[in-house]
């Protein structure tokens, strides 16, 4: 790295700074959002709700017995305290026993106010009845308003709603030890309710989930609408503030959710086998402290063939545990990075391992520590093949210094120098990337194991320090924003630290030195907002880094010289072995490259044997 590559470096970082600077001021929510209310400020979010508004509906059709008060049935199971509500026989809450919030309370997935999983559709005079303009009667609700489960046992609540000459009847079945639970809907004379232009109805889940976590903008960059078509995961990620997007699909629909960083519905088909369509639809909004939450919806439009009409569906709510929804065949929903390489990496061999040493070591973070060191192991061949390419480098340091000293005016002579200092050594300049670049999938599915694993939530490492490995350890609130950093991670700081001293040890270049202090810096910046489980496995990967160091650099039996590189068989790279044929080429043409490579000697043609 010459004097011009550094300042372009230095550049580049002064520009790539620059520009985070500018995208963390342009995408601060907007300043005339309504602010939240105090519960909804406990999740960061607002959420729109179906109006209570009674509908003016033409045809002679009005919403069924709207004078009669709402009435709510309370189910208690082993995983989940649910209210039931019969406007449009709906969800109204949603609490899981062995989760709580951030601060404290139980998870509470669905928005104050919302009726979740209720039906929609739109009269012969356009008008759009929605589950608040449904009033069921529940026919076996108990007499004391609530439904208690233990055991095996299951119970269905069933309801009824006549209206505009059709009659809709409802179930839905609850069990005690599962988050699923299984509703129907059966439709019965609505060829007078359900005009021919727009002849269905929507069934779906149209409120989003309520967040959880204390960082609303970690939590939307988790939150994401998805459907299953065809068998293949479809997803939905709103970018902009108050521009709402939508997908519409149609085929073979599996199943269609909204899910959060920790939680998610899904509602399963009961047909998969039946061609369907699907409406996602999301957008995002501003909240509290810089803070931003997404909204989505995901709907089943169901059509209507006439006379009695049953349509069956399963519906998931609960924790995003990949050994939970794999019962389920919800398992492409967890987030394990590109599905073609970085997901098979983490699925089948990442995780595995790492409940594997769980079940062993109960402590979270003692057991991402054994981890690491099992992955140090597993990723030795690469690591010691990037550090031997390294010495190799440190070996030829004298020698190229020499060179620099020699051609202080002359760069492209400099470069061919050094070019056949390198081949007369059988050294790689680029011996240390690919060991580099094997690691990335490994490290980007190692990302995604830990960083989104509801088992890391709230999981204690050191009481009093880190008592949550899924979200940072801020020990130190900087005065000013940088780059839209406010605070710094004590986990992050150690970790900049190993990698200073490991960057110390192994960067000989003289050129090469500011990044001895500009990674170390810009990394602990950037790692400050990784959940601290993340940070304590590079910071014993760093640590191992640094101990396999001192190993072959002071504790080697030979330290690796110059005669060693000449004794060494000589491999042509890759790389060399393009640019030897393209020089060759140009050659060939009567032209030279801009950098004259040393080319293999060709060894003389053989002389043909004489006969006799």
């Amino acid at each position: 790295m010459d004097r011009n590559t550094l300042i372009g470096m230095v550049l580049i970082s002064i520009i790539i700074g620059v520009w985070m600077l500018y995208t963390a001021i342009e995408q601060r929510p907007p300043a005339e959002h309504p602010q939240p209310t105090a519960e909804q400020s406990k999740s960061n979010a607002t959420v729109p709700t179906d109006s209570a508004r009674p509908a003016q509906l033409g045809t002679g059709i009005s919403p069924a017995q709207p004078a009669v008060p709402e009435q709510r049935i309370r189910v208690v199971t082993e995983n989940y305290r649910a209210t039931i509500s019969s406007l449009g026989m709906t969800i109204s809450r949603w609490e899981l026993r062995h989760y709580k919030a951030w601060y404290g309370a139980p998870v509470q997935l669905v928005y104050p106010g919302a009726r979740e999983l209720g039906m929609t559709f739109t009269t012969p005079s356009g008008e759009k009845l929605t589950p608040r303009q449904q009033q069921f009667e529940l026919l076996n609700a108990p007499a004391s308003g609530t439904i208690e489960l233990r055991g095996d046992s299951s119970y269905t609540l069933r309801g009824r709603l006549r209206i505009g000459g059709a009659t809709i009847e409802r179930t839905i079945t609850f069990h005690s030890k599962t988050y699923l639970l299984d509703t129907r809907i059966t439709v019965e004379g609505a060829d007078s309710l359900l005009p021919l232009t727009r002849r269905w109805y929507d069934v779906g889940w149209n409120s989003g989930l309520k967040y959880q976590e204390a960082s609303s903008v970690e939590e939307s960059n988790h939150s994401t609408a998805f459907a299953s078509l065809n068998g293949s995961l479809d997803e939905l990620d709103v970018s902009d503030y108050n521009k709402p997007a939508s997908v519409h699909q149609s085929g073979t629909v599996e199943y269609i959710g909204t899910k959060t960083k920790y939680f998610m519905v899904a509602i399963l088909n009961g047909r998969p086998d039946r061609q369907g369509e699907y409406f996602l639809e999301g957008v995002m909004y501003g909240a509290p402290n810089n803070g931003h939450i997404k909204v989505y919806s995901a709907t089943y439009r169901v059509p209507y063939r006439g006379g009695r009409q049953s349509d069956s569906f399963a519906v998931y709510l609960g924790p995003l545990d990949y050994d939970i929804v794999k019962q389920y065949g919800l398992q492409a929903t967890v987030n394990f990075g590109w599905r073609w390489i970085v997901r098979p990496i983490g699925e089948y061999f990442m995780l595995p391992i790492f409940k594997a040493i769980h079940a062993l070591i109960p402590n979270y973070g003692i057991a991402i520590i054994v981890f690491s060191v099992l992955m140090k192991i597993l990723l030795l061949p690469l690591s010691r093949g990037q550090m031997q390419a390294a010495l190799k480098m440190k070996a030829l340091q004298p020698e190229i210094a020499k060179l620099r000293k020699k051609y202080a005016d002359d760069p492209m002579a400099l470069q061919r120098a050094q070019m056949q200092l390198f081949t007369e050594y059988g050294v790689n300049p680029m011996g240390g990337c690919l060991p580099l670049l094997l690691q990335l999938p490994i490290l980007y599915a190692l990302y995604a194991v830990l960083a989104t694993n509801i088992a890391m939530r709230q999981a204690v490492f050191i009481p009093g320090w880190i008592d949550d490995l899924s979200v940072p350890d801020h020990v130190i609130h900087l005065p000013v924003s940088i780059f839209g950093i406010e605070a710094l991670s004590g986990m992050a700081l150690i970790m900049g630290a190993t990698l200073f001293i490991q960057q110390k040890m192994t960067i000989t270049d003289p050129n090469q030195k500011a990044l001895v202090y500009v990674m170390p810096i810009m990394l602990t910046l950037m790692f400050s907002y990784l959940p601290s489980g993340l940070n304590l496995y590079y910071l014993v990967f760093n640590v191992l880094g640094i101990l396999q160091q001192v190993w072959m650099t002071k504790f080697s039996k030979k330290t690796l010289t110059l005669a060693d590189l000449k004794r060494m068989p000589k491999k042509e790279g890759w790389l060399q072995k393009r640019l030897r044929i393209a020089q060759e080429l140009a050659e060939s043409q009567g032209r030279t490259l801009p950098m004259n490579l040393p080319t293999t000697p060709k060894s003389p043609p053989k002389r043909p044997k004489k006969r006799r």
